[in-house]
């Protein structure tokens, strides 16, 4: 198959696949004058690097994980990776949860310095400056 009906079964651009073969990351190519014709491992290749993809691996992290020829992935050092992966990413998911506290802390200020009398506030009705009174 030519490179617009491999492009079309995975979802993925012409300009993709041949960055995956430049890097490495999809088995040898068969070429046709100056035609590349893939098969179906080619397909289930890009299907894979896609779903990677997908799950926040860059291309350069899957060229060590992602042999380009037949042979199958490593997946016990792709199941490290993984657990890699997924260490940072909780991470990030609890310092995400601290800042969505923070930011609801100071909603409920500002919230509660809109609710004081009009007096407590400047004529304009500044938060800002109802903060600086408390």
């Amino acid at each position: 198959m030519y490179i617009g009906a491999i492009a079309k079964q995975t979802g993925a651009t012409p300009k993709a696949i041949r960055l995956y073969e430049e890097l490495g990351l999809l088995a040898s190519v068969e070429r046709r004058g100056s035609y590349r014709v893939y098969a179906e491992v080619h397909v289930r290749q890009v299907r894979l690097i896609r779903q990677a993809q997908a799950l926040g691996f860059r291309l350069s992290e899957l060229a060590a994980l992602l042999p380009a020829a037949s042979a199958p992935p490593d997946w016990p050092a792709l199941l490290e990776h993984l657990s890699r992966k997924r260490a940072a990413l909780q991470a990030e998911v609890g310092r995400l949860r601290a800042l969505d506290a923070k930011l609801a802390e100071i909603s409920q200020e500002i919230g509660a310095c809109l609710e004081r009398p009009a007096e407590a506030m400047t004529p304009d009705g500044s938060a800002i400056a109802c903060a600086e009174r408390a």
